[in-house]
């Protein structure tokens, strides 16, 4: 699952995503994809932007942690804020990763998602 505010974003990463065999949903909003977490689905991966509208992804990750709605998720922040503080709230927010959008290509982004998902099964 993608959750990215930028719709050219997410259409680019998706497909980077699907030409490398993902089953990718897209969620233009923290709100939207809560609701289809919250009806069931479980993604295996989810990449959250944190600079989003009404809920921000520290907020969803929260939210997320809170409710304990899918504690068996690889949650990767993928933005541009990329301060130290930033980073560790992330990880102290459940984040396994966290990836610079400026600073990494979508074929980067796809790489860096199968590493950490690599790393994932190993623990």
């Amino acid at each position: 699952m993608i959750i990215d505010d930028d719709a050219f974003l997410l259409d680019m990463y998706a497909l980077k995503f699907t030409q490398k065999n993902f089953e990718v949903t897209t969620s233009s909003g923290t709100l939207d994809a809560l609701e289809k977490i919250r009806a069931g689905y479980k993604p295996e991966v989810l990449l959250v932007d944190l600079v989003m509208p009404n809920m921000d992804g520290f907020q969803f990750l929260e939210q997320l942690k809170k409710d304990k709605l899918i504690p068996n998720t690889l949650l990767l922040v993928l933005s541009n804020l990329s301060q130290s503080e930033d980073v560790e709230k992330s990880k102290q927010l459940g984040a396994s990763g966290h990836i610079v959008k400026a600073s990494a290509t979508p074929s980067e982004v796809v790489d860096r998602v199968l590493e950490e998902m690599k790393k994932s099964k190993k623990t």
